[in-house]
Parts: structure tokens; C-alpha cells; sequence
């Protein structure tokens, strides 16, 4: 059994009778979307900050303009410790409001991520605080893993297959180990990815990690409102991983759950037989956002709108055309990852930008 209690919660599992219509399957659900700091990443955030923090630390520091940065504040506010957020001048307000909400010190550093890392790794040293990673850590994916053994209790039988979406790919490995751990290391996993911020694909496809040249998918940008071409890093990279947000026109700027680069693990996870890897365009995973927000009444943002997209955009059925999944497929479960920048203000701007 994982352990890995202590700031997430058990998310709920719901069947959806919308999907399975269009995809002749029962469909499960896993919604992330609902966890307290708004989505999966509270799992192996709070798991790490547990392990090497805890009550005693002198705190915890992260360099996040996103979800991370969020996770982070929540889990330090439950263990009573400080949390320290340094984020570049060119964070969304949001972001910044809901950071210190969490009762988090957020320290404005710099123009662009770079210099933000650089605070907050002078800061872990300095001041003896745990740095927190975004996704390319064992203890995040021993976190996340905890997602498959709720899985393992809740669901009739074993599925047929997940799907989910990849941004560095900490969300992937915790899944992948998870599956392990339960006994399905043969289940279908669906990574979905939008064009243009396909790192995981693009590794697989080069047969080796590969570094994009730049993030140009929109769904990395995560209801900002884009106005220039320019990116901008919020989030910090480990050994392999960089995070990018792109910088919008009305000030606003997005929190990234896109990397240029996979982390290692993912990759290697990467090639087993059952792991498949697809892509859909954000004009997909925009249409897929809207369709669940209708018909299932969340809304999540655009990243996760790739997952959601291998059911609305028909990637489930092509692939059992193809004879990749089986048919009958069995239990359908999408992790549904969530988010916590989406407001009906920003997927308006998406739908300008995407459409």
C-alpha cells in the first residue's frame, strides 16, 4: 500500500455516461482537478516536503509561477512551516495572490525564471531550506503513485487502460510506478501531449531525449492571454527538465506545465510496449476543455484538455482501429489533472488564441 498520506485527498472516481457514448466504453474518471491545491501535483509535492522537510525544517523553497509553487505553499501551511515562493516579475497576479492566500512568502525576483532559480537556490543553501522540484524527483512520483492504489480500491477490475497528460513527465512516471506497484505494469497508458510542447514524443520518436527548440502549444500557456512571441521560463528545470510559459499581451502571463525537455525516468518508462504516446493540436484540446465543461460541468485547463482529448477527438477509437488497444477495451480511466489558473475569463482568451 503507498504511503503516502497527508495533505491530498482520496479525488473523487466518477463515471461518465458522456464519454462512454463516444467511445463504447465504460469511462472512469479520476478528478484531480478537485485536490486542494488544485491539482495532482499536491500528491508528490506534499509527499516530498514531508520526507525532507517536516514539522522541524527551517521551511521550503520553490522557484514556480504555477502548480508546483502552489502545492508547496499548501503543504508547508498543514506542516506549519515556512514556504518560500520566488517568482519572476512577470507572474500572473493570480498566481500571486493565491500563493500567499496559502500564507507563503512570495519574493517578486528578476524578469524571467532564471533569476528567480537563482534566488531560490541561494536561499536553500543560506537558509537551510528544502528546494522543491516540480516533477522530476523519486519522492514526487512515489507521491503521485498514490493515484493508482486509489484506483486499485475503488475500481470493479482492473483498466483496460489510462490516459493521461505529460507536461516533464512526473505525473507519468508516479502512474507507471503506481501500476507497478498493484500489479498492472501491463495496462495501456495514453500519454497525450499537445503539438509544440511534445517533448516526451519527440524523445521517443529520436529514440533519446531531445530538447525542444521552443514551446509553441498554447495549452502550455494555460489561459494567459498571449500577445508576444515570447517565452519566458517560471518553473524551475532539474538535471533535464525546463519549464516555459509564454508571456501574454494583456500582462498576463501563464503558469507552465510545459517542458522542453522529458525527465530521464519518463523517458525510459517511455519504452515499454504498452506505454503509447500521441499528440493532439490545442485547437483539440481547447474543444475538449469546452466539451467537459459542458457536459460534465469542470473546468480544467488547457493541459489537461489533452487527456481529456483522447476520448473527444476520437484518439481512443483510431487507436483500436489501428489494433494498438483492444476491443472490446474494458474500464477507460483518464486522469483528469486539473489546475489551478483556468477561469471562464482566460478560456475566452484561449478561444481567441486557438481558434
Amino acid at each position: 500500500m503507498s504511503d503516502t498520506q497527508g495533505f491530498h485527498i482520496n479525488a473523487p472516481l466518477l463515471e461518465s455516461i458522456a464519454m462512454a457514448k463516444r467511445v463504447g466504453t465504460t469511462v472512469y474518471l479520476k478528478m484531480e482537478s478537485s485536490q486542494p491545491a488544485g491539482s495532482f501535483k499536491i500528491r508528490g509535492i506534499g509527499h516530498l516536503v514531508r520526507k525532507l522537510a517536516g514539522s522541524s525544517s527551517n521551511g521550503v523553497v520553490c522557484a514556480s509561477g504555477g502548480n508546483a509553487g502552489l502545492a508547496t505553499a499548501y503543504a508547508a501551511r498543514k506542516l506549519n512551516i515556512p514556504a518560500t515562493i520566488v517568482v519572476p516579475s512577470s507572474s500572473p497576479k493570480l498566481v500571486v495572490e493565491k500563493l500567499r492566500d496559502q500564507g507563503a512568502v512570495v519574493k517578486v525576483v528578476g524578469k524571467v525564471w532564471d533569476d528567480a532559480n537563482a534566488e531560490a537556490l541561494r536561499l536553500a543553501e543560506s537558509e537551510s531550506l528544502v528546494f522543491v522540484p516540480p516533477f522530476d524527483h523519486p519522492l514526487l512520483w512515489e507521491g503521485h503513485a498514490s493515484i493508482v492504489h486509489e484506483l486499485k480500491a475503488s475500481l470493479p477490475c482492473r483498466p483496460g487502460a489510462v490516459v493521461l497528460s505529460v507536461g516533464g513527465g512526473g505525473l507519468f512516471c508516479g502512474v507507471m510506478k503506481g501500476l507497478d506497484e498493484v500489479g498492472w505494469g501491463d495496462v495501456p497508458v495514453i500519454c497525450m501531449e499537445t503539438v509544440g510542447a511534445d517533448c516526451l514524443n519527440a524523445a521517443i520518436k529520436a529514440g533519446e531525449l531531445v530538447t525542444l527548440p521552443d514551446i509553441t502549444s498554447a495549452a502550455m500557456a494555460d489561459g494567459s492571454r498571449l500577445l508576444s512571441s515570447k517565452w519566458v521560463c517560471l518553473e524551475p528545470p532539474c538535471s533535464v527538465c525546463e519549464w516555459w510559459s509564454y508571456v501574454g499581451v494583456f500582462g498576463s502571463e501563464a503558469k507552465c506545465l510545459g517542458a522542453k525537455t522529458a525527465c530521464r525516468s519518463a523517458f525510459e518508462y517511455s519504452k515499454r510496449s504498452n506505454v503509447i504516446s500521441e499528440l493532439v493540436t490545442d485547437r483539440q484540446a481547447l474543444q475538449a476543455v469546452e466539451l467537459f465543461l459542458d457536459e460534465e460541468r469542470v473546468l480544467v485547463e488547457l493541459a489537461c484538455g489533452a487527456a481529456l482529448a483522447a476520448v473527444y477527438s476520437g484518439v481512443i477509437q483510431r487507436l483500436q482501429d489501428e489494433g494498438r488497444l483492444p476491443k472490446p477495451l474494458g474500464l477507460l480511466v483518464v486522469i483528469v489533472c486539473g489546475g489551478s489558473s483556468v477561469s471562464l475569463a482566460e478560456l475566452q482568451h484561449l478561444r481567441t488564441v486557438c481558434k
